[in-house]
């Protein structure tokens, strides 16, 4: 079923609902995102009503704070999908500007939750925060419940029982920048994702026998540690394209400045095993990362690189179960 998608309330048909709705920046689409939006989907079909998220673009963080803003883990193409994917029935992603931050709790809720959306229930976790400078909070939304004629619901943080800490964007962070990637794969549910378009890059590795797809610097998706990884490289479908094809192709994926070349740029780029005949350049493709394989090293030649880079494409198959 297509997802309802609104960036101003004044879009939403007259007479919408009733809704349950939840709110977040949902930076990544985490497990504990995952769990507060199942749920709302849930109480939404006991009611016989729609499931609505309501985010913001940008990150308020961009707005507040542009220089101590963390990297975004997913861009909002990606967002959005992930959100669609928990079964909910529209978005309204709202454009986060100083106009929007300087409204009081009482009026972000009777502007975005109440008049549009005629929200029978809100589902958020026990540390919300909404308004203006952050002043609402899990109590400030119960009180509006009861003047304004909503339900509130508290989906409690939860971690499985190995875990020492909830899910959080912020962990996956933590995660991203030592390069375990299989650590946040395991707090977001999937594997990590960048995307973007492949640009042409110094073509060395056309040259060495391993050419590769290099994301273009504006590439969303927080970007790990410097390293190599083993993971998957999908291309975007484009109608009317038959080339084009969502299957996943298994891939090692470099991630750093190339030191044996002196290389000061910082680039992503993904080797597709076994193949040498795919022209990628200008395509959108979906980087999938499933395990660091080793850290950036610098070669003292290039035949060592060569048996490196032979020696790294024979430990990505074999983490990704591929001849």
């Amino acid at each position: 079923m297509r997802v309802l998608r609104w960036t101003d309330r004044d879009q939403i048909p007259a007479g919408f609902g009733p809704t349950v709705v939840t709110l977040g920046n949902f930076d990544g689409v985490h497990r504990g995102h995952v769990e507060v939006l199942r749920r709302m989907v849930g109480r939404a079909r006991e009611i016989s009503g729609r499931a609505v998220a309501v985010t913001f673009s940008p990150h308020p963080a961009l707005v507040h704070r542009p220089e101590l803003a963390p990297p975004l883990l997913t861009g909002e193409v990606d967002r959005l999908e992930l959100l669609a994917e928990t079964g909910l029935d529209a978005t309204l992603v709202l454009r986060y500007d100083l106009e929007l931050a300087r409204q009081t709790p009482r009026q972000f809720v009777l502007d975005h939750f109440v008049r549009p959306l005629n929200a029978a229930v809100v589902v958020v976790g026990r540390d919300v925060r909404f308004g203006l400078e952050n002043s609402g909070d899990l109590s400030t939304m119960v009180e509006l419940g009861k003047e304004l004629g909503f339900e509130v619901e508290v989906v409690e943080d939860r971690a499985h029982p190995e875990d020492s800490r909830r899910w959080s964007s912020s962990w996956v962070r933590e995660l991203l920048a030592e390069g375990d990637v299989r650590g946040a794969a395991h707090v977001l549910g999937r594997p990590h994702r960048l995307r973007g378009t492949v640009v042409r890059g110094d073509q060395r590795g056309r040259e060495l026998g391993f050419p590769t797809a290099n994301l273009a610097q504006d590439a969303s998706g927080m970007v790990p540690a410097d390293g190599v990884y083993a993971g998957w490289l999908r291309v975007l479908e484009n109608p009317g394209d038959p080339a084009a094809s969502a299957e996943p192709l298994a891939a090692a994926i470099s991630v750093g400045t190339n030191p044996t070349f002196d290389g000061v740029e910082r680039r992503v780029e993904s080797y597709v095993l076994g193949r040498t005949d795919l022209e990628l350049y200008r395509r959108e493709v979906v980087v999938e990362l499933v395990e660091l394989l080793r850290p950036t090293l610098r070669f003292e030649s290039v035949e060592a690189l060569v048996e490196q880079m032979h020696a790294d494409v024979a430990a990505a198959a074999g983490v990704l179960g591929v001849c």
